[in-house]
């Protein structure tokens, strides 16, 4: 649940299914409100939709080309889309079909997209090598980096700080000041390309997944984002890449999780602090 409650709806293993959103593959998903989800597909179009009911309550389109990544600004009603059109966009929930702002500027596919904790700004990054930060209400460039073969492949804001994560084809993950939009910090690389990145909600840890094959890599790794900044422990179980990783929401009494997603067509789900499957 988006909101980090619990509901009890079935046995154990019984997976609710719904009829198709869009015509083509979804590229990403990501939480709107508690009971909303919006997602982006290669058909270039934008759905928001009831988990619940699988209802599509919008739709929205104008992209030249397929959607790779989105995101919500949190507590709000906008949504953001990035495309291999080059630009993002931000749609309004209850606002008219079209886009309400546009963010152009990138040269060439967008991959990473992150919405600042006070919903002000836009951090964007490209297979260009090169991050940027918008304003959202303007739609103005405030800055951009540019680093020699960072592919940026996704981009999280660490919450509550003016940090932003990113991973890359070059296997490593950075950590920007989106103040100066400046490097504070990178990672020891790793063996394989960096897929995705999440942070968590207290701000103490970030996640990271990586490419694999043949049960070779495809593990996600637990990173100390305030003390040390080593790494903390490793998930491997996945026999390809791993494609996404997010941290759960739950409640107190349970330990904290992870889940880990992977192109062998599995979903994971591990104790954060053993490393252990649920």
């Amino acid at each position: 649940r988006a909101d980090g409650s619990v509901e009890e709806t079935g046995p154990v293993g019984a997976v609710q299914q719904h009829g198709p959103v869009h015509a083509d593959a979804v590229a990403s998903v990501a939480a709107l409100k508690p009971d909303l989800c919006v997602s982006g597909r290669r058909d270039k179009s934008v759905a928001v939709c009831s988990w619940r009911t699988g209802a599509v309550l919008r739709r929205f389109t104008g992209h030249q080309r397929e959607v790779t990544k989105v995101t919500s600004a949190l507590d709000s009603n906008r949504v953001f889309s990035a495309s291999r059109d080059k630009t993002v966009m931000m749609w309004e929930l209850h606002g008219t079909p079209g886009p309400r702002q546009h963010f152009p500027g990138h040269d060439l596919v967008v991959t990473g997209l992150a919405v600042s904790p006070d919903a002000s700004q836009l951090c964007t990054g490209s297979r260009d090598n090169t991050v940027r930060k918008w304003d959202i209400e303007t739609g103005e460039c405030l800055g951009r980096a540019a680093i020699s073969r960072n592919l940026v492949t996704h981009l999280c804001w660490v919450p509550g700080e003016p940090y932003v994560i990113q991973t890359s084809e070059d296997k490593t993950i950075r950590i920007w000041d989106s103040r100066e939009l400046q490097v504070a910090h990178t990672f020891p690389a790793k063996r394989h390309i960096q897929t995705c990145c999440d942070a968590s909600g207290d701000g103490r840890y970030c996640l990271s997944s990586s490419s694999g094959s043949a049960g070779e890599g495809g593990e996600a790794t637990l990173w100390d984002l305030r003390q040390t900044r080593n790494r903390v422990r490793e998930y491997k179980g996945h026999f390809q890449t791993t494609t996404s990783c997010v941290f759960l929401p739950g409640a107190p009494a349970l330990a904290p999780s992870i889940a880990t997603s992977s192109y062998d067509g599995t979903v994971k789900v591990w104790d954060r602090d053993t490393g252990g499957r649920g």
